[in-house]
């Protein structure tokens, strides 16, 4: 009985709080970016806080982005986000397994904070968590996305017009800065992006639409790429 009071005691709001703030400090310079790149990709800062108050997913809304800033379609973003944002699904299922029970409500609120940093934190924390933990963890990430993406647009609507200009050219260096890394660690990683790349401009050249040439090069490209990786290990 020592032991249960213990753990619950050791994963609270409080503790919850504390454990965030790490994530909360992270986040800060990422959403200033994305709150600067919304702004010279055309967006008020109406819309730049209500996508991170909604979505409040940094890979997604920065793709979304990228996806506006080309004129792509509502659907072909949509489809898009949800093909990204799929590993979500895995994610909450096993963060259900850690988080003592409760009401679905309940658990429906501190899922739409589940996100690669939340649930590392969770994930490893030893122990059953409560939802008030979940609660404050999810709480002060939320918090620090949210606010930092205002006082990121903000901070842009302040930079002479050239620099807002070529902050557009930024976006895609981001996502260079993204691939990289990633490419290095791991082989499948660059042949995905180079498969990708090339499905791409030959659907662009057979006349797709922007957005369909993006949705479906990176919905082929990745069960290509795993039907391959799959293929070797079954050697």
């Amino acid at each position: 009985m020592q032991a249960i009071s213990v753990t619950k005691s050791e994963s609270g709001f409080t503790d919850g709080l504390k454990a965030g703030i790490s994530i909360a400090i992270g986040y800060m310079p990422v959403a200033l970016t994305f709150g600067l790149l919304a702004r010279t990709t055309g967006l008020t800062l109406y819309e730049a806080v209500l996508m991170s108050v909604l979505v409040f997913a940094g890979a997604a809304q920065y793709i979304t982005l990228s996806l506006l800033a080309i004129g792509t379609g509502a659907f072909e973003i949509i489809f898009t986000i949800f093909i990204v944002n799929i590993r979500h699904l895995l994610m909450s299922a096993s963060i259900n397994e850690k988080v003592m029970d409760d009401s679905p409500w309940k658990k429906a609120i501190y899922a739409f904070g589940i996100t690669d940093e939340t649930f590392t934190v969770s994930a490893t924390k030893q122990g059953e968590l409560t939802t008030g933990y979940m609660y404050g963890l999810c709480l002060i990430s939320y918090s620090s996305w949210v606010a930092f993406t205002g006082g990121g647009y903000i901070v842009g609507a302040s930079l002479p017009s050239v620099i807002q200009q070529g902050m557009s050219v930024a976006l895609y260096a981001m996502f260079i800065g993204l691939l990289i890394p990633s490419a290095k660690k791991s082989r499948k990683v660059l042949f995905l992006a180079g498969v990708a790349a090339l499905l791409n401009s030959l659907f662009t050249w057979a006349h797709f639409s922007t957005g369909w040439a993006i949705v479906l090069a990176t919905l082929l490209s990745s069960i290509l790429v795993e039907w391959i990786v799959g293929m070797k290990s079954n050697e």
